[in-house]
């Protein structure tokens, strides 16, 4: 290899690591000769653009604070239009945005937040109207526990830091989602920030703003895929402990970073890390389901509550299948329709990845993630409303798309990404206004 080939290898190194050492002085800087006097001497410190140096006496860098906001700012601000939308359609329906927001499986969560599982209020029930003392234990308690943090902290009332614990874990998950499109090959800082604007667009991404656990579930699962692909396996264990105490969809980062350090362990990689970070992802979800477990005298006791409130178990997609096919035929409603066509794209955005995982272009712990998320949505029974929202945490089905359009020109990029933002939030209005049953 040619020495300008060797520095054009090494330069590629340091643009893919993160934490990689800076690229070396260019060979048109005024190094000056190590031995020589004063005025032809190296500078002591990194040599900087006379620009620089007039500009320093600034109070506050505002660009470089402006470019670390842009991911929360993209989120929040794609999220401001959903709540508009949704507060429109609500006004025109007479509901309070207020109740829409906490509406739902988010009583439960707000329920527990409260009261704890032996103290949720009297009048919640399971999807048949029916409680026992044993039904609460089928929610988890990681989000629940936020919002009891967020308000101690805060002294705001019940709902509100509900919100705020939502909002913020919002934030979290689209910094992660953003340093997610840039690791993966041929991701860059453009393609982390579009992928920001699908993940706040996903058809149901109005949970996002509401008293549900999707966004604390995803900023969990964003970093611990991020920890995964920078090879640092304790952080990625911890990550998915955490996720797995807020939703079962833990299992899919159970499996993704559990292959992941089993690989890397059978091919002697990383020393005692892999060891440790792969048993350690499963530690939350396992630790929820063994509670679950002693209190109600079953090793499967969380799954029996499933089943029998809310009639929700793995049948290998036979009720989504019949759903779909009906749905399709009948043209019943607008809301059975499109959720079918969400399963059908996400199952086409699945198909790309596995192709470039195959060639190369995607981390295939990426893959396996989106997989098993989608396989659990479409292969359980229960409630066909409630499909496209389990969809919401495999982001990861989106890289493709986010890769293609950060290639496009900036009016293309920019004109499907409102199109995408609108058609997320009248969905996600009509969705949680217009549909009778439970999202």
């Amino acid at each position: 290899m040619s020495a300008a080939g060797g520095d054009r290898g090494a330069e590629a190194v340091r643009d893919q690591v993160p934490g990689a050492l800076p690229a070396r002085p260019s060979a048109d800087l005024p190094i000056g000769r190590p031995g020589g006097p004063p005025h032809e001497r190296a500078p002591e410190g990194p040599t900087e653009p006379l620009a620089a140096v007039r500009s320093r006496g600034r109070p506050v860098p505002w660009a470089a604070i402006g470019r670390a906001l842009l991911p929360a700012a993209l989120f929040l601000g794609v999220r401001t239009v959903g709540i508009v939308v949704l507060a429109i359609v609500a006004t025109r329906q007479g509901t309070r945005l207020a109740d829409e927001l906490g509406s739902w499986d988010g009583q439960w969560f707000l329920g527990l937040a409260q009261g704890g599982y032996d103290g949720v209020p009297i009048g919640l029930g399971d999807a048949y109207g029916h409680r026992s003392g044993e039904t609460p234990l089928a929610f988890f308690p990681g989000y629940p526990a936020s919002v009891a943090v967020v308000r101690f902290v805060t002294g705001l009332p019940l709902l509100p830091a509900a919100l705020t614990a939502t909002a913020l874990a919002g934030v979290v998950a689209a910094y992660g989602v953003a340093r997610l499109g840039e690791l993966v090959p041929g991701g860059s800082r453009r393609v982390g920030l579009v992928l920001v604007v699908l993940f706040a667009s996903t058809p149901m991404a109005v949970v996002f703003s509401m008293a549900y656990s999707e966004a604390l579930f995803c900023a969990a699962a964003a970093w611990a895929l991020v920890f995964l692909l920078r090879g640092q396996w304790v952080g990625a264990g911890l990550a998915a402990a955490a996720a797995g105490l807020v939703r079962p969809t833990a299992a899919a980062l159970v499996a993704a970073v559990g292959l992941a350090a089993l690989v890397a362990v059978v091919a002697r990689r990383d020393g005692w890390r892999p060891w440790l970070g792969g048993p350690l992802a499963a530690a939350g979800l396992l630790a929820y389901l063994g509670y679950v477990a002693s209190r109600t005298g079953s090793l499967t006791g969380w799954f029996a509550l499933q089943q029998r409130g809310w009639d929700s178990r793995f049948d290998g997609g036979r009720a989504t299948a019949s759903f779909a096919a009906a749905a399709l035929a009948d043209g019943r409603s607008v809301m059975e329709v499109a959720t079918v066509g969400i399963l059908l794209g996400a199952v086409a955005l699945l198909a790309v990845s596995v192709g470039q995982a195959v060639r190369g272009w995607m981390p295939w712990p990426l893959v396996a993630y989106s997989a098993v998320v989608l396989l659990m949505d479409v292969g359980s029974n229960g409630l066909m409303g409630s499909k496209a929202r389990l969809l919401v945490p495999a982001f990861t089905l989106l890289l493709p798309p986010a890769v293609g359009l950060a290639k496009r020109r900036p009016g293309t990029r920019v004109s499907v990404l409102v199109a995408a933002v609108l058609v997320a939030a009248w969905f996600g209005a009509y969705a949680l206004v217009d549909w009778p049953y439970a999202i």
